[in-house]
C-alpha cells in the first residue's frame, strides 16, 4: 500500500505564489441575502417561504454565520446582492427606499460591521451590489416638489440601440435618477463613499452600468477609489458586443461580468458533442478588447436567468456531471470565477424568481467538494489566474488548453463528448523530457515519441501540471521490498520463538 504512494508522492510540487495578490487572485461567492440562511429569527416579520416574491427570512447574520461554510470551498470573497432598505417585498435589494439605511429585514449597520469584520478576519473580501441607476417605485423623493428634477420624465426603454433612451428611459418602469443634476451627483458619490468608511467594504458590483452616463461613472470611479486602496469595482453592462462592454472600462470600472462567456458557458455545457473552441475565441476577442481581460467576471450561474442545473435537466441530462464540467473550465480559464449560491449543491432553478429559492445545507457533498479542490489546485498554480490561453487541440467536443506563466504550465483537458476521445499535440509544447501529472486523479500521461496523448473518457475534465519525466523509481521499490523482506524475516522468527516457548512450557 505504501509504494504507490512513495512513488507519487513527490508529484505535487507547489508553485510559488505572487507575493501581492489581485483581484484575478479571488474566488468569489455570489449571495442573494435574503434566500442564503436565517441567522436572526427575530427580524423575520412579513416573511413567507411559499410566495417566491415575499421576504423568506435570509439575513446579515445568516451570511456571517456561514463564514466558514464559504471559506471551506476556497473562496476569497463574497458578493452580497442590495442590504439598502428596499420598499415591501423588495427582497432581492433593487427596489430602494433609503440609500443609507440597512433593510430591517437583514439586520442592522452593526451587523453589516460585524459581517465585514468576520470576513477579513478569515481573509474574506466583501462586495456590496450597489444601485445607482433608480429608486424603487415609491421612493419618497417622488413626493417632494423639491426633488422634481432629481428624476428623468416618465417613459420606457423603447429603443434600445439608442443610448439616450437607455440612459433616461425607465428600466421595468423604475424611476430613473438625473445623473446630470449635481445634486443627485453629488447624493450618489457621498453615500458610495459612505458605505466604505462606515463598513471597510472592498468593493461594489455596479447594477445596470449602461443606464448610466459614463461622465457619471468617472466621477464615481475617482472618488471611491480616493477612500479606499485597491477598491474594487465590477460593473454589470448586459450587452452581447464586449467592444460596447469594454468601453466602459475607460470610465475606471475595473471589471465586468462576462456575459458573452456566460452564454457560451450554458451553450457548451448543458449537453455533450457540443464544440469548445468557441469559448477559446470568446477569450481572443476578450483579448482583444480589453484593458485587463482576466480580471473578467465569469459565471455559470446568476440571479437573473435560469440555473443552470434547470438548463441540464431540460436537456436531460446529470446535473453533477454536467456541473463538474463546467466549472472545471471556468477555474482553469482566465477570469475571476463567481459562483453562484446553490450552484455547489446544483439548486434547480427557473425563471426569476425560481431561479432565487432558498439555500439547503443539507446535501449531497460532492460538487462541494469538487469546488473545493478546484479552488485549491487554482490557488497553488499561478498559471491557472495569470497565465495565457493557448488551444492545442479541439475536436468532437474534446479540447485541450495550455497555460503558461514565466516557467510553470498547466493544461486543461475536457472532454465534452459522449465518447472516449484521445487527445494529441506535439512535445514541443511542453518541452522535452517532461510528463503531465492529472491534478483531479492519479494518471500521469508521458510522451508518445514526438506526441503527447491525452485519452479522456466521455464528459470528463482535468487539469495538469508538467513535471520532469521520472519512470520507474526503482531505488524506492527496491527499498520497499527490502523493507517488507525483513519485516517477514521478523515475523518468521517471532512465530518459531514463540512454538519454542509454547514447548518448553
Amino acid at each position: 500500500m505504501l509504494i504507490p504512494f512513495l512513488l507519487f508522492c513527490g508529484f505535487q510540487v507547489k508553485a510559488v505564489e505572487k507575493e501581492e495578490g489581485t483581484w484575478q487572485d479571488e474566488l468569489i461567492y455570489f449571495i442573494m441575502v435574503d434566500r442564503f440562511n436565517n441567522g436572526d429569527t427575530s427580524n423575520d416579520f412579513e416573511v413567507d417561504i411559499n410566495d417566491p416574491r415575499a421576504y423568506h427570512g435570509g439575513d446579515l447574520k445568516g451570511v456571517t454565520d456561514k463564514l466558514d461554510y464559504i471559506k471551506e470551498m476556497g473562496f476569497t470573497a463574497i458578493w452580497l446582492t442590495p442590504i439598502v432598505k428596499n420598499e415591501e417585498k423588495g427582497y432581492h435589494g433593487y427596489w430602494t427606499e433609503d440609500f443609507y439605511e440597512v433593510e430591517e429585514h437583514f439586520g442592522t449597520l452593526e451587523d453589516v460591521k460585524t459581517l465585514v469584520k468576520e470576513a477579513h478576519n478569515r481573509d474574506i473580501k466583501v462586495i456590496l451590489d450597489l444601485v445607482v441607476n433608480h429608486t424603487g417605485y415609491q421612493h419618497p423623493w417622488l413626493n417632494d416638489p423639491k426633488k422634481a428634477d432629481w428624476f428623468h420624465e416618465k417613459k420606457d426603454i423603447t429603443n434600445w440601440d439608442n443610448q439616450d433612451n437607455v440612459e433616461n428611459g425607465q428600466l421595468f418602469g423604475l424611476p430613473d435618477l438625473a445623473h446630470e443634476n449635481q445634486e443627485v451627483e453629488k447624493y450618489l458619490l457621498d453615500m458610495a463613499k459612505w458605505w466604505i468608511t462606515e463598513t471597510d467594504i472592498d468593493g461594489y458590483r455596479l447594477d445596470t452600468v449602461r443606464h448610466v452616463p459614463k461622465s457619471f461613472w468617472e466621477k464615481f470611479s475617482s472618488e471611491v477609489k480616493s477612500v479606499k486602496e485597491d477598491f474594487f469595482l465590477i460593473g454589470e453592462v448586459w450587452h452581447e458586443d464586449p467592444r460596447y462592454v469594454a468601453a466602459y472600462g475607460e470610465t475606471g470600472i475595473d471589471s465586468f461580468v462576462d456575459y458573452p462567456l456566460y452564454e457560451g458557458l450554458n451553450t457548451t455545457f448543458r449537453q455533450p458533442d457540443q464544440p469548445v473552441d468557441w469559448l477559446h475565441k470568446i477569450w481572443l476577442r476578450n483579448e482583444a478588447f480589453y484593458e485587463n481581460p482576466y480580471l473578467l467576471g465569469t459565471f455559470l450561474d446568476n440571479h437573473d436567468n435560469l440555473r443552470f442545473t434547470r438548463e441540464v435537466v431540460q436537456k436531460k441530462q446529470n446535473p453533477e456531471t454536467r456541473l463538474k464540467l463546467a466549472l472545471t473550465y471556468l477555474y482553469g480559464a482566465p477570469g475571476i470565477p463567481i459562483i453562484y449560491y446553490g450552484t455547489e449543491i446544483a439548486l434547480d432553478g427557473g425563471e426569476d424568481p425560481d431561479n432565487r429559492r432558498m439555500m439547503a445545507f443539507r446535501a449531497d457533498k460532492v460538487i462541494i467538494d469538487y469546488i473545493s479542490k478546484l479552488a485549491s489546485i487554482r490557488k497553488e498554480f499561478p498559471s491557472l489566474r495569470y497565465g495565457d490561453f493557448k488551444m492545442l487541440f479541439e475536436d468532437k467536443g474534446m479540447a485541450v488548453f495550455k497555460r503558461t506563466y514565466e516557467d510553470e504550465t498547466t493544461i486543461l483537458a475536457i472532454n465534452n463528448a459522449s465518447e472516449t476521445i484521445t487527445a494529441e499535440f506535439d512535445v514541443s509544447e511542453v518541452g522535452e523530457n517532461r510528463e503531465l501529472r492529472a491534478l483531479l486523479s492519479d494518471d500521469i500521461v508521458r510522451p508518445n515519441q514526438e506526441q503527447f496523448m491525452i485519452t479522456m473518457d466521455r464528459e470528463t475534465a482535468n487539469i495538469f501540471q508538467i513535471g520532469e519525466e521520472t519512470g520507474v523509481n526503482w531505488p524506492v521499490i527496491l527499498g520497499m521490498i527490502g523493507v517488507w523482506a525483513i519485516f517477514g524475516l521478523f515475523l518468521v522468527f517471532a512465530i518459531r520463538r514463540q512454538k519454542r516457548k509454547v514447548k518448553e512450557e
